[in-house]
């Protein structure tokens, strides 16, 4: 009977470079530059350490993707709670970094079903908590949602600056000036002026 391969502590040193050198590769060159030889050479490890942390390219990804996602909950988390939500979120949506990782993550869920899951999973996550958050400022704010829901805020304002930031990447721009100017102005009628970001 053969053993299991023995595979690598979930903390160790190596486990977080491979995985650092991934998120990299991943935003300079694409998910597809993500190879084991690839990775080891950018991490500066040996290839075979690869399979030793992750047991296949698929489990590394998972766990990119999961560690970015988690971060990504908290700094939203922390956006959230400031003083303008609204901009807060807006702010986050249009962080050029996040919407590249974004679309790397989305690119391999065409070919991964785990993926595409893991993806829905944490995508549901960061939209309650925007819900949450947004229906209170909102409700604050003395907005009335009754034709247009906290969920629709979150869905209307994240996909509209994913959308631009993605279109800028790929050197479109028609639109985009009028786009933000009216969203931003709408911000400003309820939140004021955008505060400098703290920490």
């Amino acid at each position: 009977m053969t053993s299991a391969r023995r595979i690598g502590a979930p903390d160790a040193k190596n486990r977080g470079l491979l995985l650092d050198a991934a998120e990299q590769l991943m935003l300079e060159e694409g998910y597809a530059a993500v190879t084991s030889r690839r990775l080891a050479g950018k991490a500066g490890l040996k290839p075979q350490l690869v399979h030793y942390y992750f047991r296949t390219m698929d489990d590394l990804f998972l766990e990119v993707f999961r560690r970015r996602a988690e971060a990504g909950l908290r700094v939203q988390d922390r956006a959230l709670e400031s003083a303008q939500p609204l901009w807060a979120l807006w702010r986050f949506g249009t962080e050029p970094g996040f919407a590249k990782m974004t679309m790397e993550f989305m690119a391999l869920a065409n070919h991964r079903k785990a993926m595409r899951s893991e993806i829905a999973y944490y995508a549901e996550r960061f939209r309650e908590r925007q819900r949450v958050a947004l229906a209170a400022a909102l409700q604050r704010y003395n907005v009335d949602t009754r034709d247009v829901p906290p969920v629709v805020w979150t869905v209307l304002m994240t996909s509209i600056s994913r959308f631009l930031v993605i279109e800028q990447g790929l050197g479109m721009s028609g639109g985009h000036a009028e786009t933000v100017a009216v969203v931003e102005n709408y911000l400003r009628r309820l939140e004021g002026e955008p505060r400098p970001v703290e920490g």
